[in-house]
């Protein structure tokens, strides 16, 4: 669903409102009814809420927008004076003027669209350290868990099994758009090739950091396709593979570990 951009105009005057779209709407229906119980009427305002808004228009305008006629073969009425006519067609110039300006503002409207809920990608809490965000390229179903595959921005793709129950609550289906969260406790860092391996995940690129602790390192492999993966072992396996930046690796994770989520 696209979003839509709306917003409205008013005036004020040290702080108190002068008026909006519906207030100059009065004093346009009073200019061209000379009756305040008629313009009333068409702007959807009882008789004592127009008077009240005319009246809080004058004291903030500090001189009249509105005044009354008396005698006359009709009895009397109202008019605008020359100033509050003046302030109705400065409205409407400025109103269409900021009409234009929503207008271009909805042209934007799908990237900022994207950019919302990105924003709401990146507030997510969870203590899984590695996060993707991807569309479901594909559902095999089973006897009892299905495979779910899960394209990432970058080219990458995401396999994971989850119980049919599990597929339905949350109802992944073909271009439906979902998190995949992996904790780098169970990911595998492999570097070299031609292994065979059972990890339905493998996802190949080179390291772009890695930070030493007392016992274990983290490793952030980053992807090919963009993004990157990290990876929690031992200092001992850190230095048996040489891993440093640059070096070319693979991050291995079975497809029961990981865990999709829905916006």
């Amino acid at each position: 669903m696209g979003i839509e951009l709306q917003g409205k105009l008013w005036m004020a005057v040290g702080g108190e409102n002068l008026g909006g779209h519906q207030r100059v709407e009065l004093l346009a229906h009073i200019a061209q009814a000379g009756s305040i119980t008629q313009a009333a009427k068409a702007a959807g305002l009882s008789y004592k809420a127009a008077w009240d808004a005319i009246d809080t228009m004058n004291n903030l305008a500090g001189e009249p927008l509105v005044e009354r006629l008396t005698g006359g073969k009709g009895g009397g009425g109202t008019r605008l004076t020359a100033r509050g006519q003046q302030l109705v067609d400065n409205f409407r110039k400025i109103e269409q003027v900021h009409h234009e300006f929503l207008e271009r503002l909805n042209r934007q409207a799908g990237m900022l669209a994207d950019d919302l809920a990105l924003l709401g990608r990146l507030g997510m809490k969870t203590s899984a350290r590695n996060q993707f965000f991807g569309t479901v390229r594909r559902v095999r179903t089973g006897a009892v868990n299905d495979e779910v595959e899960l394209e990432l921005a970058g080219g990458q793709a995401i396999v994971a099994v989850v119980t049919r129950e599990s597929l339905q609550n949350l109802g992944l289906a073909p271009g439906r758009q979902a998190y995949a969260l992996v904790k780098s406790s169970s990911v595998i860092v492999m570097t070299g090739s031609g292994a065979r391996l059972s990890a339905r995940n493998q996802l190949a690129g080179s390291v772009a950091r890695v930070v030493r602790g007392a016992v274990n390192a983290e490793v952030v492999i980053g992807l090919e396709g963009g993004g990157t993966v990290a990876a929690t072992i031992t200092n001992e396996s850190l230095d048996a593979l040489a891993l440093e930046e640059g070096s070319e690796a693979t991050a291995l994770f079975k497809a029961s570990s990981v865990i999709l989520g829905l916006p």
